[in-house]
């Protein structure tokens, strides 16, 4: 049985082989210098909260990362739910259903309106998990992006 808690800056070593995985499942180069910069960051200026999934034997098995926001149009808060990796050998056992579950929860108890994410379009298996908790296609807007660097 998995437990999902708050992330501390103790699991920075784990936590930061996950972020490296993450980022390799989306074709970046491995980088665990700046992934541990990067997570290093986010605790030391609070701007996100991570959850992680932990196994019965005290091993990382995921995590999932929010980062607050706003809405001018809806006047309240929403979290963008940015990454959610599990480990390859712990999928399909219910660790992501549970990190959406926690971070769902975690929103709810912070008054937070609504959550939003996006995902590949060929990442069907979270696509399929999504949308089996109630998360519905955003079809009203488009996306953009700009790359300004």
């Amino acid at each position: 049985m998995n437990t999902i808690r708050s992330a501390t800056i103790d699991d920075l070593d784990v936590l930061t082989e996950l972020l490296d995985g993450y980022r390799q499942f989306y074709n970046q180069p491995s980088d665990i210098g700046a992934a541990r910069d990067f997570l290093r960051q986010r605790f030391g200026q609070a701007d996100s909260r991570i959850l992680v999934s932990e196994n019965s034997g005290g091993n990382l098995t995921g995590f999932v990362q929010l980062y607050p926001g706003v809405s001018t149009v809806g006047l309240n808060a929403r979290w963008t739910l940015n990454d959610l990796f599990v480990l390859p050998e712990c999928r399909e056992k219910g660790t992501g259903r549970a990190l959406m579950d926690a971070a769902t929860q975690l929103a709810r108890e912070h008054g937070v309106a609504r959550l939003i994410l996006m995902t590949q379009v060929e990442n069907e298996p979270a696509q399929r998990l999504y949308e089996s908790l109630g998360w519905q296609r955003n079809t009203a807007f488009y996306g953009y992006l700009l790359d300004v660097t």
